[in-house]
C-alpha cells in the first residue's frame, strides 16, 4: 500500500476511520454484527460527493460464488477488488451490508467486517496508480445472524478509501453477492429388494438452516426433484417434480425397471442453497 505520504498523514487516516465507521474499533467486542454498520449514517461524506478521487471496480466476493452456511462453523470469505487513485491510496476498508440504503439506519438491515483492512499492492499507471486489493471476512453464523433469518439474500461490497491527505471515497455498491442458510436432503427408497414393475416409495425430508435457534427446520412446500441412476450409470435422471410438506417431508412413488439409486434434488432459493440427497440403492428383481 503506498505510504509515501508523511506519518502523520497516515495515522490521521487510520483514525478518521475509526471515528468514521465505528465496526472497524469494535471488531473484536461485536465481530459481524449489524450495529458495526451504523456508522455509515452518521458520518457526512457520501459516495457521490466524496472529498477523495479514489475509484473502485472489479469487485469479487467469494470467487464468485454464494455464501452458504449452517448453523455452525465459521466461514471464511476471500473478496478482491481493484483502486485507483491520481495521487495515491493511504488505507482501504471493506464491508458487506444489506439494505437499500447505507445512509440511513432504518435501512441498513445487516452489516458485515472484514477481519483486518484488506491488502494492497500499488501499480504505478498512466495518470496515477492502480491497487491490487484482498482481504477475508471470517463469518461466523451462530453470531453474526442470531437475532434473525430475515438477513438472508443478497449483500453488497461497500469499499472506503482514505487517499494521502485523509480524503475520503467511498462506493456502497461495488458489486454484490448471495448469503444463503444451507440446505439437507434425504431420500429412502423401499422395499428392498423389489420385484420389477411393483411399486417404490421414496421419502425424504428437506430441512434447512435456522441461524436464530442454531438448527436445521424443515423447510416447507418447496419443488424438489426425485432423479433415478441406472447402476453402472454416471448419470442421474429426473422422473418427477414434487413438493414438501407443512414440515419439509417428502413422499413419492414409482414403478420399479431396473437395478439403481434414487436420490431428491433441491435447486434452492434466493434464501438457501442447493441440496443433493444421496442416492439410494434398490436391487429389482
Amino acid at each position: 500500500m503506498r505510504i509515501r505520504a508523511a506519518a502523520t498523514v497516515l495515522s490521521g487516516a487510520v483514525v478518521l476511520s475509526a471515528l468514521v465507521v465505528p465496526g472497524v474499533a469494535q471488531a473484536a467486542e461485536h465481530p459481524g454484527a449489524a450495529t458495526d454498520l451504523l456508522g455509515f449514517a452518521s458520518q457526512s461524506v457520501r459516495p457521490k460527493d466524496a472529498l477523495g478521487g479514489t475509484t473502485f471496480t472489479d469487485g469479487v466476493v467469494n470467487a464468485g460464488k454464494d455464501i452458504v452456511l449452517g448453523v455452525t462453523g465459521k466461514k471464511a470469505v476471500p473478496v478482491t477488488f481493484t483502486a485507483f487513485d491520481v495521487e495515491g491510496v493511504a488505507i482501504t476498508q471493506a464491508f458487506l451490508w444489506q439494505g437499500t440504503d447505507s445512509s440511513s439506519t432504518d435501512t441498513i438491515t445487516g452489516g458485515l467486517e472484514s477481519d483486518e483492512y484488506p491488502t494492497c499492492t500499488e501499480t504505478p499507471v498512466q495518470n496515477g496508480y492502480s491497487y491490487s486489493c484482498k482481504t477475508v471476512f471470517t463469518i461466523d453464523p451462530a453470531v453474526a445472524f442470531k437475532d434473525g433469518n430475515g438477513t438472508a439474500g443478497t449483500w453488497k461490497l461497500f469499499l472506503g478509501a482514505y487517499d494521502l491527505y485523509a480524503n475520503a471515497s467511498y462506493d456502497d455498491d461495488v458489486t454484490r453477492t448471495k448469503i444463503k442458510r444451507a440446505a439437507k436432503l434425504t431420500a429412502n427408497a423401499s422395499p428392498e429388494p423389489v420385484k420389477k414393475g411393483k411399486t417404490i416409495t421414496v421419502t425424504g425430508k428437506l430441512s434447512r438452516a435456522n441461524w436464530t435457534t442454531g438448527k436445521y427446520a424443515g423447510y416447507a412446500t418447496q419443488p424438489v426433484q426425485l432423479q433415478f441412476r441406472k447402476k453402472g450409470s454416471s448419470t442421474y435422471t429426473t422422473l418427477k417434480t414434487v413438493k414438501t410438506s407443512s414440515t419439509g417431508t417428502l413422499s413419492t412413488t414409482t414403478k420399479a425397471g431396473s437395478d439403481g439409486y434414487y436420490r431428491f434434488v433441491f435447486a434452492g432459493t434466493t434464501t438457501t442453497g442447493t441440496a443433493k440427497a444421496t442416492g439410494d440403492f434398490v436391487d429389482v428383481k
